[in-house]
C-alpha cells in the first residue's frame, strides 16, 4: 500500500467519507476492503469516488486495521487534505445573519462532533473554536459529526473573546448558554438576532472573561434532579430552540 502524503490525514466510517466526497477537501484516494465494492453502501462511496475523479484502492481487511487501528472504520478510509478552515471575516460575510456557534474549549471529540451535527442540520452561518486547549477538527471528530463539519464553514481563532467582538461590530448578539443567577430562562428569554450561542465546556463552563462580553445569559430549565446537561446535548436543544424561533418569524 502507497504511504499517506505528507500533511494527509485518513477519514473513516462511511458517513464521514460519503461527506467528505460531496465536501471542500483535496482528496487523494479512497480505500476500500476487499470483497466489499459489492455491498450497496460501499458501492455508492466508489461511484462518489468517480465522479469526483478519486482513486480508488482495494486492500485487506487487515491493512485497514493497521492503518486505522483501534477505530471502527467500517471498511473504508479516504486519504484526504488538512480540514479546510475559513478566516473569521469570510465567515461572517457568508453567514448572512444566520445564527452562529462559539465554542469555549470543548475538548471531547465526540462533544464537539454532536454539536456540529446539529448546528450543520439546523443550517447555522458557522463555527467559531479556538486554536488552543481545544479539539480540533480531526478525523475523529469529522467521523463524530458523520460527516457534517464537512459542509460546515469553520473559524479557528487565536483569541475567542477578540473573535466574539468582531461579531458583535458585524451585528450579531452574544448569547452565552450558561446557569447561573444572571441567567434567563432560554424558552422564555427574548433572545435577539442575529445570534452567536456561546457553549463552555462541561468541567468549566464557560470563562468568566467571555461571559462578561455576553448581551444575554440563558439556560435550560432543569425540572428533574438531574442538575445539568453535557455540553453536547444542551447545545443542540438552544441550537434547535433558535431554528424554532426563525422558524416562527419566517426567517430561516
Amino acid at each position: 500500500m502507497p504511504d499517506r502524503a505528507r500533511g494527509a490525514e485518513l477519514l473513516y466510517g462511511r458517513n464521514a467519507v460519503m461527506e467528505a466526497l460531496r465536501g471542500r477537501r483535496s482528496l487523494r484516494r479512497l480505500i476500500v476492503a476487499e470483497g466489499s465494492a459489492r455491498q450497496p453502501r460501499i458501492a455508492t462511496l466508489i461511484e462518489a469516488a468517480a465522479r469526483r475523479r478519486v482513486p480508488v484502492q482495494q486492500v485487506p481487511h487487515a491493512d485497514l486495521d493497521r492503518l486505522l487501528p483501534q477505530v471502527n472504520h467500517q471498511g473504508v478510509a479516504l486519504e484526504a487534505g488538512p480540514y479546510p478552515y475559513v478566516a473569521l471575516d469570510a465567515l461572517l460575510r457568508q453567514a448572512e445573519g444566520r445564527p452562529l456557534l462559539a465554542l469555549d474549549h470543548i475538548q471531547d471529540p465526540q462533544n464537539l462532533g454532536t454539536l456540529m451535527r446539529t448546528a450543520e442540520a439546523v443550517g447555522a452561518g458557522g463555527l467559531l473554536l479556538p486554536d488552543r486547549r481545544a479539539a480540533g477538527i480531526t478525523p475523529a471528530v469529522v467521523n463524530a459529526s458523520a460527516g457534517a463539519v464537512e459542509h460546515l464553514r469553520v473559524a479557528l481563532v487565536a483569541n475567542l473573546g477578540r473573535a466574539l467582538e468582531d461579531c458583535q461590530a458585524a451585528g450579531y448578539w452574544l448569547v452565552a448558554l450558561e446557569a447561573g443567577p444572571s441567567a434567563q430562562n432560554l424558552f422564555t428569554a427574548d433572545v435577539p438576532e442575529p445570534a452567536v450561542l456561546i457553549v463552555g465546556s462541561e468541567g468549566k463552563g464557560i470563562a468568566p472573561s467571555l461571559l462578561r462580553r455576553a448581551d444575554l445569559q440563558v439556560a435550560l430549565p432543569m425540572l428533574g434532579r438531574v442538575e445539568s446537561l453535557n455540553a453536547a446535548v444542551a447545545g443542540s436543544i438552544a441550537l434547535y430552540d433558535l431554528l424554532r424561533r426563525r422558524l416562527t418569524a419566517g426567517s430561516a
